[in-house]
């Protein structure tokens, strides 16, 4: 009976859904995080868009870049390892987080630009 937790190998089919759902969870972090500090505690105007808020959705964003692109990355270099089934999940895998990866970044631009809570 083994204790230890296995790793899930990046050539599971599992990753074909996880990049996506790792994009859900952000942008439903961060828009309900933003609703939420809004209505709680709106920066002024004024302060443009380096606001404490905008500081935390931009952290978060760049967490959720780094690790879809670290899996982007990962099943990338496991699909050239590989031949047949495990070689089409990697790969497969692989533009389905990069896609994510896309996603997160085109959907964080407005942090840069816009202050929060207008």
């Amino acid at each position: 009976m083994a204790t230890s937790m296995q790793r899930l190998h990046l050539t599971h089919p599992l990753h074909f859904v996880i990049g996506l759902t790792l994009w859900c969870i952000w942008f439903v972090a961060v828009y309900g995080g933003h609703a939420v500090a809004c209505s709680v505690a709106p920066p002024a105007p004024e302060q443009g868009v380096f606001t404490l808020v905008n500081g935390v959705l931009l952290l978060v964003s760049l967490a959720a870049i780094a690790l879809l692109a670290a899996l982007t990355l990962g099943c990338y270099r496991m699909a050239h390892r590989h031949v047949g089934r495990l070689r089409f999940n990697a790969a497969v895998s692989a533009g389905l987080y990069l896609f994510s990866t896309l996603g997160v970044m085109f959907a964080a631009m407005p942090i840069l630009g816009i202050p929060p809570c207008l």
